[in-house]
């Protein structure tokens, strides 16, 4: 193995915003191939905790720039190793670092504070430690969510942060009432914008307005069937109203949340009836093949295929299967609250995503995997592809893609000659 690296303690240079280190070197295992160097996974281990714990100091740094970019190195490292044994020991040093973070911070740092306590609550999973975590937090997420005074990015981040705590940590079925409650207090501003003539509802929140929707949408679907009952009532024939909205992410977000509701519905009623369904399946359509010229064609596209799939959950109690891959295991999204879920915890992890569907337990009895595979060296190494015959497989498919596309340009060009 190779020798462990000598690791400089950090400096008052080291800690500037312009040299420090972003985690640009954490990464899936699965990514090195078999041809690479052979790693000590000990020292770099030990390498990777000491780089976190300088981190997880510099969140006290007097400089807001530092304390920032600590944060999101932070944030990398959790989003792409499951460090649940490292985080365990220093859980409410990181704990006070965020609460501090999120309530002295601008609003970068606070959408970072507010991010990585998402993450730490994603590592810990959900036991008494992370609600400890979420009782200390939870008041500050809420007031700044609450809080008109503060920054739309930092309410936002606020709003989806305690969505995702609220959905891992707590057993309290009284404290899920309450979260949703907070969130149901922000996007319902948003069925009233039409009427509002002070500008309070504006375009300009419409951002938060999207994040406490879909925070809500994932607390929805782990309420009791009474609770739920009650929440289609008050919701079902509000929610159309945003599908008019001139932000095209709220139209989406709109859309999905409706289609969840009726599933939720029809799950809990086999008989249920909607009285406007006539109205709703009319808009639905026109937003599945809206070709307004004033908009954007990728807007276009993807409200489209949105809302196709939106229009046959509500018309055909339809939902178009996806699988996702993970190493050698393959997981089928086939329900609206899965993929709700799905999406969710996909927009906090980004690339490692999949590392933690392998891996990370809590995320594996969310989506009902099981405990995670165990595979040996010498089964990994059977699975890879050597880079000479990813070279190899590379090289064939270009050449047909050439090939290909050369016979299409002949026929276009084979017009004949005028003379």
């Amino acid at each position: 193995g190779g020798q462990p690296r000598n690791v400089q303690p950090f400096s008052d240079e080291d800690a500037s915003i312009e040299t420090m280190s972003h985690c640009s070197g954490f990464s899936d295992p699965a990514s090195f191939t078999e041809d690479g160097p052979e790693v000590d996974e000990e020292a770099t281990q030990e390498d990777l905790e000491y780089k976190l714990k300088g981190f997880i100091d510099l969140t006290l740094d007097k400089s807001a720039k530092t304390r920032q970019a600590a944060l999101e190195s932070l944030k990398s490292a959790f989003s792409s190793k499951i460090l649940y044994e490292f985080i365990m020991e220093r859980r409410m040093t990181l704990t006070d670092s965020i609460e501090r973070c999120i309530k002295k911070g601008k609003s970068d740092e606070q959408c970072a504070a507010a991010g990585l306590a998402c993450l730490l609550c994603v590592q810990m999973g959900s036991g008494i430690e992370s609600e400890e975590i979420f009782k200390t937090l939870g008041p500050v997420l809420k007031k700044i969510v609450c809080d008109g005074t503060a920054s739309i990015q930092a309410r936002q981040a606020c709003a989806t942060c305690l969505g995702i705590c609220c959905f891992i940590v707590t057993d309290d079925i009284t404290e899920l009432y309450s979260t949703m409650e907070c969130l149901e207090n922000i996007f319902t501003k948003a069925y009233q914008r039409d009427r509002d003539t002070n500008g309070v509802s504006s375009t300009h929140n419409t951002v938060l307005h999207i994040s406490a929707l879909l925070a809500w949408t994932l607390l929805l679907t782990i309420c009791p069937m009474n609770e739920v009952k009650k929440k289609i009532e008050t919701h079902l024939h509000k929610l159309p109203s945003l599908l008019s909205c001139d932000d095209l992410n709220m139209r989406i977000a709109a859309g999905e949340t409706l289609a969840l509701l009726f599933e939720l519905a029809r799950e809990t009623d086999a008989d249920f009836f909607y009285e406007d369904m006539d109205l709703l399946t009319e808009k639905l359509r026109a937003l599945a093949t809206d070709g307004n010229k004033h908009r954007a064609k990728v807007d276009k596209r993807k409200q489209r295929s949105v809302f196709r799939d939106v229009l046959r959950a509500v018309e055909e109690r339809d939902f178009p299967t996806e699988m996702v891959k993970f190493g050698p295991e393959r997981m089928y999204i086939d329900c609206w609250v899965k993929k709700q879920t799905y999406e969710t915890f996909k927009e906090i992890l980004g690339s490692g995503m999949q590392y933690h569907l392998q891996s990370n337990d809590f995320l594996r009895n969310v989506f009902e995997l099981g405990p995670p595979v165990m595979l040996d060296a010498a089964t990994l190494k059977t699975m890879k592809i050597s880079r000479f015959e990813r070279h190899l497989y590379n090289s064939a498919a270009f050449k047909a893609r050439t090939k290909a596309r050369s016979k299409c340009r002949d026929k276009r060009a084979d017009v004949g000659e005028f003379f």
